[in-house]
Formats: structure tokens, C-alpha cells, sequence
């Protein structure tokens, strides 16, 4: 997919893209897939990658837990970022967020040995479900921890720092 052999990061509901974009940036001798359902959102990506002359990047319209089982090999990623995902607040709704057990059985299967998931979230309810779940799973060791430097400080992180809420930063490495 793209003409090189180099490590594959993911980055599941890529927004407009503003992380991907500067993790490409920052890191061009890895590959970026980013991947959401928002065609607008992705537009606005492919736009600001365009502008940036950033080669290292590719997009999907769709589903990251269909394009996890069906498009991506077994130990084919590098790592996986997931910021900001929608927190389904609702008790009904929680089978919907992202940190589930059957998708952290996909990123665990999908990450090569060592490969990195960071999470990032300004909901509280979100980040101790993440750690309950990624501690139920096993296959992880965890660090809450620092923000990564090159990750834009923009869409829902501005606005959740805006509120007054705090940013959980997980870090959870495949064993």
C-alpha cells in the first residue's frame, strides 16, 4: 500500500486528522493508516495531508473493527492510537465503545510482539473502563502517563481542557 516495507501504525476514528497527519510528520520513516467513518472528516484529513506533503499516509472510509478482522494481518502493526473516542456514556450504549474485549483481542492480535496501543481520553468514565478492560484482557502492560509531544493540541482534547476535564494518557504495550 505504500511502496516501502516500514512499520504500520493504525490510528482508529482519525477525526479530521490533525494527529495523523503530525505522527506522519514527525515519524516519516513509519507508514500511518488512519481510519473513520466521517467522510467529511476524512476529506479534511486528506486536504490537510495533501497541503503538508506527507507521503507516509493513507486513509480508510469505514469501520476499524471490520478493516482490523478482515484487511490487516496478524502481528502487521506497529502500533494502534485511539484518541478521544466517543465514551458512550449511556450503560445501554457501552457495547459500542471501541475498548471492548473483542477489539482489544483484534489490536492484540494485529500489534507485533512489543507493539504499542495508546489511548487517550478526557472522559473519566472512558479511561477506568479502558484500564478495567485492558487489565481484564491480559495481554498488556500498562502505564498511565504523559502526553505524547507531537500529538496536536486541537479538536476534543482543546475543548475537554477547555471544560476543566483531564486527559488520561494510557499506554498499553503488547506482552
Amino acid at each position: 500500500m505504500f511502496g516501502r516495507s516500514a512499520p504500520l501504525v493504525l490510528e482508529v476514528g482519525c477525526g479530521h486528522g490533525a494527529a495523523a497527519v503530525a505522527y506522519a510528520i514527525a515519524f516519516p520513516s513509519q507508514d500511518v493508516l488512519a481510519v473513520d467513518v466521517h467522510t467529511p472528516g476524512v476529506a479534511r484529513l486528506l486536504a490537510a495531508a495533501d497541503a503538508a506533503g506527507v507521503a507516509n499516509l493513507r486513509v480508510e472510509l469505514g469501520d476499524a473493527v471490520h478493516l482490523l478482522a478482515d484487511r490487516l494481518a496478524p502481528a502487521s502493526l506497529a502500533a494502534v492510537h485511539l484518541f478521544f473516542p466517543d465514551p458512550w456514556p449511556k450503560a445501554k450504549h457501552a457495547k459500542r465503545r471501541f475498548v471492548r474485549p473483542l477489539t482489544l483481542d483484534l489490536v492484540h492480535s494485529r500489534l507485533a510482539e512489543g507493539g504499542i496501543l495508546l489511548v487517550a481520553t478526557d472522559d473519566d468514565g472512558y479511561a477506568e473502563h479502558t484500564l478495567a478492560e485492558l487489565a481484564a484482557h491480559g495481554g498488556f502492560d500498562v502505564v498511565v502517563g504523559d502526553r505524547p509531544s507531537w500529538r496536536p493540541e486541537d479538536g476534543f482534547e482543546a475543548k475537554g481542557r477547555a471544560a476543566g476535564r483531564t486527559v488520561t494518557e494510557v499506554r498499553a504495550t503488547r506482552r
